[in-house]
Order: structure tokens, then sequence, then C-alpha cells
């Protein structure tokens, strides 16, 4: 259908200041906000991939820079960044402000 507005054309995704200001946990539970992911879980085993990426995805899509830089941590976002699984506007406009992350 073309000229039918989509949300996932127009929805507004955030970044952080810099991938080095992300100090958020490297290891334990990570708890979001209501904000960020409103399942029926909101803590996240980092130790168990599925749990962490997914978790990655929620923050990465839906988190202020405040909340992305206080929860995410860089290492654990460059290792797992490829198998992110994010809309293709999310993945473009992080990797626009953060080159590494593409490469």
């Amino acid at each position: 259908m073309a000229g039918k507005l989509l949300y996932r054309d127009i929805v507004p995704y955030e970044t952080p200041s810099s991938l080095s200001a992300l100090h958020g946990p490297a290891s334990g539970v990570l708890e979001l906000p209501i904000t960020v992911h409103w399942g029926p879980s909101r803590r996240f085993d980092l130790s168990d991939t599925g749990q962490r990426r997914m978790a990655y995805r929620a923050l990465v899509r839906e988190g202020t820079p405040e909340v992305q830089e206080a929860l995410l941590n860089e290492t654990l976002l460059r290792a797992e960044w490829a198998e992110l699984i994010l809309p293709e506007r999310c993945r473009a406009l992080w990797e626009e402000r953060f080159p590494e992350l593409a490469a």
C-alpha cells in the first residue's frame, strides 16, 4: 500500500552519548524499567544468552540515553550486537552513531 504511514517508519529511537558511557552490569540479574520492557518478568539473568539478548534488544529499542547508559554494558553490547534482532532503522541509527558496532 503506497502512501500508508507505518509506525515502524516513524518510531523514535535514542542512543547513549557514547559507548564508553555504558556502565551497566556485566553479570548478575538485570531488572529493566517498565518503560523499557512490560512483559510478565522484567528481570533478566545476564549469564543466560537468550535472556541477555532479550534485555539488550529492549534497551536498545526502548531505552532513553540515561537508561541505556545505566543498564547496558559496553563489552556485552559489543559482543552481542551482531546477534540482536533489531528493526532496520534502529540498527542503522546505532551503527551510524557508532560505526565500530557495524565492523
